[in-house]
This record gives structure tokens, C-alpha cells and sequence, in this order.
């Protein structure tokens, strides 16, 4: 669920790259880079840590030209990482090629082996993000190879990445001495949208970014989404060109990034995350409704931040009132994307404060976007009752996460998971609530899709079990639990240098 932006101008791009990253903070806060481009030579920095603290103003000034692209980092292994997977990364042939990637591929394993037995490639990481540049800039040799570069050219180097990668991909890469190509994945699982503003001479700014947030909040006019299997070049004039590069593309969008990964002002495939979080709360209290009288509630209160529409929703529909009754620390990071298990827990009780008056002598309802691990409900539910709370209900705005994510969200194991192989009563137990209410998955997958009909499926594996691409097995699961815990031991002594990967075939 990183977050990546790319952008063309007739002007320095670094502070504008550098604003839409802190616009996209939420979606990583593992690591941020940024490259810029002038004439064909490029520049970069990246490193580990939030974007305001790896970008000073001696590392700006030394970004210069106007076209660019960044990244902020989020660690889908769950753990420490290599400061060298941090990205953008860089190939210098053909062309120069520098690329950022929201995803996670299924089958690099795979593809790093063949990469080096027959295109003769070296893979130096464990990221995905390696295997897919170096995909991508040998597609691009093949297609361009003694003619000059076009477009074309570049759509059918994309067609040949769609046919021999699988998973969840979208990316903005750079072209030296040519311009910035973006594409996306033939299910359009991680978000991509596009956006211009014009120029006083005349001519335009392009810029590219995973959320529609990034693009309005740096003045851009949103034109619209990268439709699946898409891909868009915009040479150094700043004009557009797009293709369609795969052969049976289908929108199948994350349905957690509604959930949860998205901010709520964002609009993903003419979808308005705010109003999807409404709508989830609307249905939420009709789960309430059938599961216990809503006489027994006195005030519903949200998990900040991203369970608030839903928590104000639902509680308008059972007629009590909203209350407010905790308070975040703003300088402590989302809990769900940091890395590591004890981080995690350790930070709940530093992010949020209860303010007992909210809490003492009353049923309280507590409504948060979802429950992944249990940690966060576990300590939260016990802030409740040690602010004086007679009873504390949960109700989660997302169904159970029972099955593993593997297109880009830190939920790669089953065993992690609170919902996995448990009943709801147990996991109610486990979590110390006098009452549990989960979303219906049926019921959310409709009443998001409802507000655009051209979004007839989602990526909900983790809900669901249903993995899209077609490519993933139960030994694929064992192979990344063991990689999992090896990592962890890894941790335990230095940084862990792997990055999970599925060790499954290269073909679906």
C-alpha cells in the first residue's frame, strides 16, 4: 500500500513531489525517496524514515529539473528492511529507466530466476520492485531495440510486463531523456489516477499519484483514474499518451483501501472513500440492530481516525450519541503499518487517550474500521473499562479478516490473524468485549459498489479467500509463514534483510 507520484512541469519539481508525499504519508512511513530528471541525467535521494525527516533542505536543493517521480514506503514483510530496498529504483539500460511501485508481485521468485538464467539479469534485493524494474526495462530493449523510442514502442514493452508478471502492480516509472510512463495491473487492484493543472505558458503539468488527495491537494485538476491493465506516457512536453496493454483487463479495486489504507477525502475508481465509510456504517447498524436491542448502547465511540464516518453513520441510524472519547497523538504513526508486533502494541497506549468523563458509568460502543490481529481491540477495550465504562461493545466496520493478503497489505500469514479458525465468541473473549458485532461481506462489497456501477468486483481476499490472479496455493501460505518467522529471528539479531515472496510458478 505505498504510496508513489510522478510528475512532468516546465519548472523544478522537487518541493511539489515532496508536498504530494506528505499528502500520501499515510499510506507508508517506512522510508520516502525521491528522483528528479534534467536533460537526461537524474538525481535521487531516499532513506528510512518519515518524509519530513528524510528531506532537508540540502538534500532539495539537490533534486533538481523538472520532471520527477516518489515514494513513500510501506514494509509488507512486517519487519526491518534493507535500506537498499528503499525506493525509487534505478536500471541504466536501456535508456535509464527509474521506477516506483504500489504492489506486490506473486510470482518474483519466479521471475527473479528467470530473470537471471535467460534475460541475464542480476537481482541484488529481495524486493519485488527490482525484479519488476528490470522486467520492465528488458521488455523495453526487446520493443525498442535500434529504432527510435515512441510511444508505441513503450505500450508494447508494457503489454510484455502484463503477460509475464502476476499480482498487484501499480507503476510510475522514468525515462531518461524521455519522459514519465505509469501503468497499472489488469485487475486494477492498487489505486492510480492522473491529474493536470495548466501552465502560464500555456502548456501543462501532468502529475500521476496513487490517491486523487495528492493531486488536488498540490492544485491539480483530477482527469481520471488509470483504468486496469492501462498504461499512460507523457513525453517532456507534458502530452498524454494512453494505450490499453492487456488482454482481458478487469476492475477488481482493493476493498480494503476503502476500509482503511485510503484517506477519506480520496475518490478511488469514482469511488468517494467517505461516502463508502457511510455507507459501511449504514449497514453496520443494521448488523447491531439484529444482534442486540440498540436500547442497550448509551454513546458510540470511534477508534481514530479512519472508523469516524462509519462510527457517525451508524450511530445516527441506532439514534445515540456520537461522542469522541478518545484523543490521538498526532506524532505517533498508524498502528496497522508499523513493522513489527511489539512495536504495534507498545504504540496503542502512546496513539490514544480516553477521556474518562465519555467513558464512566456507561455502555459504551466502540466502533473501529477493522480488526486484523486483535492487538489494538485487545488494549482498547481495556482503556475503556479502566475509564470507568460499565460495558464496552466492538463493532468492527470491516467483516472478519480470516485468509492472508498478498497483493500489498502487512496481513501475509494466517496465524496472525484473530479471525482465522476462531468463532466470534472467541475472538469477543480474546478481546475482553461484553460483545462483538463484525460487518456482513456481502453487504459491504454492495453498498460500496453501489456508488459506481462500473465496479462490478473487488480484490477482498483477506474477507473472503477469493485471490483474483488465480496464481496462489495453501503451499504458497506455508512457504511465507516460514519466511516470515525466519525474518523475525532475523530482527531479533540485526535488520531483516528478506523480503517475503510467493515461491509459486511463474504462470497461473
Amino acid at each position: 500500500m505505498c504510496g508513489i507520484v510522478g510528475v512532468i512541469s516546465r519548472s523544478p519539481v522537487n518541493q511539489l513531489i515532496y508536498d504530494a508525499l506528505l499528502l500520501l504519508q499515510h499510506r507508508g512511513q517506512d522510508a520516502a525517496g525521491i528522483v528528479t530528471m534534467q536533460g537526461t541525467q537524474c538525481f535521487m535521494h531516499k532513506a528510512r524514515g518519515m518524509v519530513r525527516d528524510v528531506f532537508r533542505t540540502r538534500n532539495m536543493r539537490a533534486l533538481p529539473g523538472p520532471v520527477g517521480l516518489g515514494q513513500v514506503r510501506y514494509p509488507t514483510a512486517g519487519n526491518a528492511f534493507n535500506e537498499e530496498e528503499a525506493q525509487p529504483f534505478y536500471v541504466n539500460a536501456p535508456y535509464g529507466i527509474v521506477l516506483v511501485h504500489n504492489g506486490n508481485l506473486t510470482n518474483a521468485h519466479a521471475l527473479k530466476q528467470e530473470l537471471f538464467d535467460v534475460d541475464r539479469r542480476h537481482i541484488n534485493t529481495a524486493s519485488d520492485t527490482e525484479v519488476l524494474i528490470n522486467v520492465l526495462a528488458h521488455e523495453m530493449e526487446l520493443a525498442g531495440r535500434s529504432v527510435p523510442l515512441t510511444p508505441e514502442l513503450i505500450f508494447r514493452a508494457v503489454a510484455g510486463v502484463h503477460k509475464r508478471i502476476r499480482g498487484s502492480y501499480a507503476v510510475i516509472a522514468l525515462i531518461a531523456g524521455h519522459g514519465l510512463l505509469a501503468f497499472r495491473d489488469p485487475y486494477g487492484i492498487r489505486p492510480l489516477v492522473f491529474g493536470e493543472t495548466q501552465l502560464p505558458d500555456g502548456g501543462a503539468e501532468v502529475m500521476v499519484a496513487s490517491e486523487t488527495v495528492a493531486l488536488e491537494g498540490t492544485g491539480h485538476r483530477v482527469v481520471r483514474d488509470v483504468a486496469p491493465g492501462e498504461a499512460i506516457f507523457i513525453d517532456l512536453d507534458g502530452k498524454v499518451h494512453a494505450q490499453q496493454c492487456a488482454e482481458k483487463p478487469v476492475l477488481n479495486p482493493c476493498l480494503f483501501e476503502y476500509v482503511y489504507l485510503a484517506r477519506p477525502d480520496s475518490v478511488i475508481d469514482g469511488i468517494s472513500v467517505y461516502q463508502a465509510r457511510l455507507n459501511m456504517g449504514e449497514t453496520l447498524a443494521q448488523r447491531l440492530i439484529n444482534t442486540m436491542p440498540p436500547s442497550e448502547v448509551d454513546v458510540v465511540i470511534p477508534i481514530p481516525e479512519s472508523s469516524r464516518p462509519s462510527a457517525m453513520q451508524l450511530a445516527q441510524k441506532i439514534g445515540k450519541p456520537y461522542r469522541e472519547g478518545f484523543v490521538k497523538n498526532r506524532y505517533v504513526g498508524r498502528t496497522f503499518i508499523m513493522p513489527g508486533q511489539g512495536q504495534r502494541k507498545k504504540s496503542v497506549r502512546q496513539k490514544l487517550n480516553a477521556i474518562a468523563s465519555e467513558f464512566k458509568g456507561r455502555n459504551v460502543l466502540l466502533v473501529d474500521d477493522s480488526i486484523v490481529r486483535g492487538t489494538t481491540s485487545k488494549e482498547i477495550v481495556q482503556m475503556a473499562r479502566d475509564a470507568g465504562a460499565r460495558k464496552v461493545y466492538m463493532a468492527s466496520a470491516a467483516p472478519p479478516v480470516r485468509y492472508p493478503n498478498v497483493y500489498g497489505i502487512d496481513m501475509p500469514t494466517k496465524e496472525e490473524l484473530i479471525a482465522h479458525g476462531r468463532t466470534i465468541e472467541e475472538i469477543r473473549a480474546y478481546i475482553g468485549a461484553d460483545a462483538l458485532i463484525y460487518q456482513d461481506v456481502d453487504a459491504m462489497k454492495r453498498v460500496v459498489a453501489q456508488l459506481n456501477p462500473a465496479v462490478t468486483g473487488f480484490e477482498a481476499s483477506c474477507f473472503d479467500g477469493r485471490y483474483i490472479t488465480g496464481d496462489v496455493s495453501a503451499e504458497d501460505f506455508d512457504a511465507i509463514s516460514t519466511q516470515r518467522t525466519a525474518a523475525r529471528n532475523d530482527d531479533e539479531d540485526g535488520p531483516a534483510r528478506s523480503r517475503l515472496t510467493l515461491q509459486n510458478r511463474s504462470e497461473p
